[in-house]
């Protein structure tokens, strides 16, 4: 899993096409559909520079932050610190999850499941999640899905242009695996009118609907609901992202 060490200090120009707050207000009325606990602290996992951990807890929930990048988090930390709120955050890789206690909802946004290299390591997250969840407690994460790899981000290039900053994006599809590989050069401008290009790669691994659910069942999760392209509608051939929502039936603090 990448850190993200070049990515981060352009991820929030980059990706400002993406309306955080849209997304957590999704995550807020699938929340209020479907919670049963009492309690507000919600968990999100793999936070990055902290743009829905902001929303959410402007929301009213107490969030935790959690992400394997420290300058990803670096960023999130300014944010707080701008906007008052009382978000914690922790640098740690989702695969070794290791909270204070537990919490009421987890949420896992933008693909951070794909990033992970195998089914086994989204075991180790699904379980880590399951051991500090309120049992009854929510789990939504989102995950890119098989049609997008192949359709989608296959062997594309993107290129992308903000404020100061030039980014081609060229993705590798392994046929084989339905694997991406991705690798982002970045060109910055410097004061002086010159560009400074610095590089970044992380891949993403398609995992089947059928692997997912039986993985969330084995972990002590009983699947609510399935939607597609943040939406309530449920996921079609050509959806390009899934929504997955369930809940905590047994965990490691209460067996």
């Amino acid at each position: 899993m990448s850190g993200y060490s070049a990515f981060a200090r352009f991820y929030d120009k980059l990706t400002a096409n993406i309306d955080y707050r849209k997304r957590g207000e999704y995550f807020h009325e699938i929340i209020k559909k479907f919670k049963t606990t009492s309690g507000n602290i919600l968990l999100d996992l793999a936070c990055g520079t902290g743009s829905i951990s902001e929303v959410m807890a402007d929301l009213g929930y107490d969030v935790i932050g959690v992400d394997n990048s420290d300058e990803m988090l670096g960023i999130a930390i300014e944010k707080k610190f701008g906007s008052g709120s009382s978000i914690q955050y922790l640098c740690q890789d989702m695969r070794r999850l290791d909270m204070y206690g537990t919490v009421d909802v987890t949420i896992c946004a933008l693909d951070s499941i794909n990033h992970l290299p195998s089914i086994e390591d989204v075991r180790k997250v699904f379980e880590g999640v399951a051991f500090f969840s309120e049992l009854e407690g929510l789990f939504i994460f989102d995950v890119n899905t098989l049609y997008k790899h192949r359709n989608i981000l296959a062997d594309n290039t993107f290129t992308y242009e903000a404020e100061g900053v030039y980014c081609v994006w060229e993705n590798t599809l392994n046929r084989e695996t339905d694997d991406v590989h991705m690798n982002l050069e970045f060109f910055e401008e410097l004061d002086n009118g010159l560009y400074e290009r610095s590089s970044d790669s992380f891949s993403e691994k398609a995992y089947s609907e059928a692997d997912l659910e039986r993985v969330l069942a084995e972990s002590g999760f009983k699947l609510l609901a399935k939607y597609g392209d943040d939406t309530f509608a449920p996921p079609a051939d050509d959806t390009q992202r899934i929504v997955y929502v369930a809940r905590c039936i047994r965990n490691g603090q209460n067996i």
